[in-house]
């Protein structure tokens, strides 16, 4: 074990996750968008609850309570989450989607004051929501006059992503269950996938015959369902615990970065000056509604990481 374990593994979390835009975005071209993500999610849930059995003594839920949430982590964390954002990434860069998705610590805060009376929100991070949605509008620039242009319709389904996930999030911790996360990650993918299927088959526009099993789109799946999703939960499993939720949710700050390298240098996508505008805004609000947990984890942040514990 190295002395910065931690900080090895959440920059390699990082950069799994933020190139994992740039793999939807070249699946995309061989894939109909909600079948390529069901398919993902056939093979990532697949390992899960492999490794769910492997690594618990719960591989399975039991009450009724333990199933909700299951349901939960499927309908709105895996399937809402992913239909939505495979659908708008055919009209959106891999950088600017990764940086919507990174709303969403920010908007579960918003649905923790709604849905979770005990967790009140304070001016400064009624501001920090509110500056997150200011970076969301920079980024996808509305304009009354062409708000039904393809570019914008997509930036709002990544929103829509990004709110279907926070929302999970939130709805999750209402619910009474005392499951292993690995197996509520697992029941969920398989879950998730099954309705994902049935989103692609309720869509004209999709269907198998599509699908083009080219080396390009067979890695892009394959990197998707094993490094993105089995591995990279694994990874992020193993962070929370060590590091801490407030911690963890710094990934998708830094995910985007490695969103918009990969995407340069794959996709040939360029950062705009407004790109990254939008980013710092999204992040600002995040440090402003997190200033009192971030100031008081920070220094226990700096040793954790360069301690390696």
């Amino acid at each position: 074990m190295t002395r910065y374990r931690n900080a090895v593994l959440f920059v390699l979390l990082a950069a799994v996750w933020g190139s994992a835009f740039m793999a939807i975005k070249v699946g995309l071209e061989y894939f109909p968008p909600v079948l390529f993500a069901a398919i993902r999610y056939d093979v990532a849930g697949v390992l899960m609850l492999a490794y769910a059995i492997y690594a618990t003594d719960r591989w399975l839920p039991r009450t009724s309570g333990e199933w909700k949430l299951v349901f939960v982590g499927g309908a709105l964390m895996i399937a809402g989450y992913h239909a939505f954002l495979f659908v708008g990434e055919l009209e959106t860069t891999s950088a600017v989607a990764a940086i919507i998705v990174s709303l969403s610590p920010v908007l579960t805060t918003g649905f923790a004051r709604v849905f979770l009376p005990s967790e009140r929100l304070e001016p400064s991070g009624i501001a920090g929501l509110l500056l997150g949605l200011v970076g969301v509008a920079i980024l996808s620039q509305p304009n009354p006059n062409d708000l039904l242009a393809d570019d914008f319709v997509g930036k709002i389904l990544v929103l829509l992503a990004a709110l279907s996930f926070a929302l999970g999030s939130v709805l999750s911790r209402r619910i009474d269950a005392d499951l292993p996360i690995e197996t509520m990650e697992a029941w969920s993918m398989v879950l998730g996938a099954l309705m994902m299927h049935g989103i692609s088959i309720a869509r004209p526009s999709e269907s198998f015959t599509m699908v083009r099993w080219t080396p390009e789109a067979i890695l892009a799946l394959v990197y998707l369902s094993i490094a993105a999703s089995a591995i990279g939960f694994l990874v992020y499993f193993d962070l929370l615990e060590r590091l801490g939720p407030i911690e963890i949710n710094l990934v998708s700050y830094v995910a985007p970065i490695f969103a918009a390298i990969s995407g340069f240098f794959f996709l040939d996508e360029t950062i705009t000056p407004i790109t990254a505008l939008g980013f710092l805004v999204i992040f600002a609000g995040f440090c402003l509604l997190k200033r009192r947990a971030i100031s008081r984890e920070l220094p226990r942040i700096t040793g954790v990481f360069s301690s390696g514990r």
